[in-house]
């Protein structure tokens, strides 16, 4: 590798690095104090970086809120990627999204907070409803490996999902894997493609 190389890699790096931190930061934001406390000033201030910084890396607070939400369904994806190398057989699939779900609401309460109200608030603002529809379709991706099954049933399963989480949310003690596992199995048990059978 060249030292010019080594520079624009080096600049690249940091960059990236610096957008991390501007759409961790607005994560924050929103879960501390709403999406209506989404400014340049203030997430620059939370992520410690010059003003002028949002603006180079995003066109307005509404490209913001879409990459927010989009940086957060990539982790999405890892989650779900770590539980399919944990699943060894399809019944072991209502105890392995319990658990899924009781950690995000453990140990990710302010983010999984964040991607919430961003999620809603792309009913009112149609910027961010393909980011919001995102979700939906890594979900559906991993259900019976992307194979499929019943639109209903998974619409069905999907909106529980979404439920449970909004319920733990406001739950003064977060559920426990042992709370959810009963529900998911119910909810994946009649249905094989869902991953609940055996």
């Amino acid at each position: 590798m060249t030292a010019s190389e080594e520079i624009t890699d080096g600049r690249r790096l940091k960059g990236e690095r610096r957008r991390r931190a501007i759409l961790d930061a607005t994560l924050r934001v929103v879960a501390r104090d709403g999406v209506g406390a989404v400014s340049h000033r203030n997430i620059a201030r939370e992520a410690e970086v010059p003003p002028a910084s949002i603006a180079y890396y995003f066109n307005g607070i509404d490209d913001l809120l879409v990459a927010s939400l989009l940086g957060s369904c990539e982790l999405l994806v890892a989650q779900l990627e770590e539980t399919r190398e944990r699943v060894q057989e399809s019944s072991q699939w209502p105890r392995a999204v319990a658990e899924l779900v009781a950690e995000t609401i453990r140990d990710h309460r302010e983010r999984t907070l964040a991607e919430y109200e961003l999620y809603l608030l792309a009913a009112r603002r149609p910027a961010l409803r393909p980011a919001a529809r995102r979700w939906l379709e890594v979900l559906r991706g991993n259900i019976n490996e992307g194979r499929g099954g019943d639109d209903p049933v998974i619409r069905a399963f999907l909106a529980g999902l979404d439920g449970l989480l909004l319920q733990a949310l406001i739950a003064d003690e977060p559920p426990q894997a042992d709370d959810l596992e009963p529900v998911f199995r119910f909810l994946m048990q009649p249905h094989d493609y869902l991953g609940a059978e055996g």
